[in-house]
């Protein structure tokens, strides 16, 4: 039933036709209630698929809503690598406003939305595993404090566990997510494109360098995503029982609220450098399947300080923040939405 769930969200490419044509909730009321899932399955098992349908459907909805700012983040990450010259009557983009806004008069409305069924797909490996598991690590392995409460250091080591997993998995469809958010800016350079679809890109990358060249990028990719993990599931955690137990707030919305917006911020801050390394690795090009810019992460991070400066670790905080930000505000508002619905306990 999950991957029965996964193909009716991938089959749609717009945001438009997702936003449209499609009730998330409504399809995970429809999944988690399906008979044949509620009398083979054994409990564990079952309640595990339940948060991991949930998880996806709230991240999809995210991911749709703040997929232009990742973009735009994308676009400005790349400019000014290795110093490159722009093409002439094109300046280079400095701000997220113009970033965005040069991508519109440039290349059109639907491109802000390019690359969007790769992410989703990612988020049926990514958000599943890292939600699912660091539940389990936290309430099965881990374990909370006889009060019920869970220590900061162990909410740390599981975001960091998880994060690091799931980002792994995950990686091959982040390579072609970025390659396909590079397409409009290499037309615009007069350069034919890579690839034209998700599937055309493995089949590529998979052709030039095996299956270890769907993994390029991994190392800066999971440390990514173990700092962004560390810093997102840690400090909502930590923050939603802090606020619970020492204010006079409920478990309810405006908690949500307030708790998912500390926890964008954190994970921006620890993500952004591994970020912008990431980008860098995954987007140059490459010849028998090595790149042709970088050796490694390491020598990416040496370069990228070294031609622009430490500061540059940073391009694109701040649309990261207000896509992380507005990301984090959506994804688990929903989250806890859809296990309200289904009558599963509190994050």
């Amino acid at each position: 039933m999950l991957l029965y769930l996964c193909c009716v969200v991938l089959s749609t490419r717009k945001s438009s036709q997702l936003l449209n044509n499609m009730s998330f909730s409504k399809m995970v009321i429809l999944l988690v209630q399906d008979k044949k899932i509620e009398d083979q399955a054994p409990s564990w098992s079952r309640n595990f698929a339940l948060k991991y349908c949930i998880a996806f459907a709230a991240a999809a909805c995210a991911e749709t809503v703040t997929y232009p700012l990742d973009v735009t983040k994308t676009r400005m990450q790349i400019a000014g690598e290795l110093k490159k010259v722009t093409i002439d009557g094109l300046q280079p983009r400095q701000g997220m406003l113009k970033t965005g806004l040069g991508i519109v008069q440039n290349e059109g409305l639907p491109n802000l939305w390019s690359g969007l069924s790769p992410a989703l797909y990612r988020h049926v490996i990514y958000s599943g595993i890292r939600m699912a598991l660091y539940e389990k690590l936290r309430d099965d392995i881990f374990g909370r404090e006889p009060d019920g409460s869970f220590p900061v250091y162990k909410a740390a080591m599981c975001g960091f566990i998880v994060g690091g997993i799931a980002q792994f998995t995950a990686n091959p469809m982040d390579l072609v997510k970025v390659q396909l958010q590079m397409e409009g800016r290499l037309r615009l350079e007069g350069k034919p494109p890579r690839v034209k679809g998700v599937f055309e890109a493995l089949t590529k990358i998979w052709k030039e360098a095996g299956i270890k060249g769907l993994w390029r990028g991994w190392a800066p990719n999971v440390q990514r995503g173990a700092l962004v993990n560390l810093g997102d599931l840690t400090t909502y955690d930590s923050a939603k029982r802090f606020l619970l137990q020492n204010t006079t707030m409920t478990d309810g919305t405006g908690l949500h609220v307030l708790s998912s917006l500390m926890a964008g911020f954190t994970a921006t801050v620890m993500g952004t450098p591994a970020d912008v390394v990431k980008t860098r690795v995954m987007n140059q090009p490459t010849k028998d399947g090595k790149g042709l810019y970088y050796k490694s992460s390491i020598d990416c991070l040496r370069k990228t300080i070294q031609n622009e400066g430490f500061l540059a670790l940073y391009k694109g905080f701040l649309p990261i923040w207000m896509r992380l930000g507005p990301w984090s505000l959506t994804f688990w508002v929903s989250f806890e939405w859809f296990r309200s619905a289904m009558g599963v306990s509190s994050f």
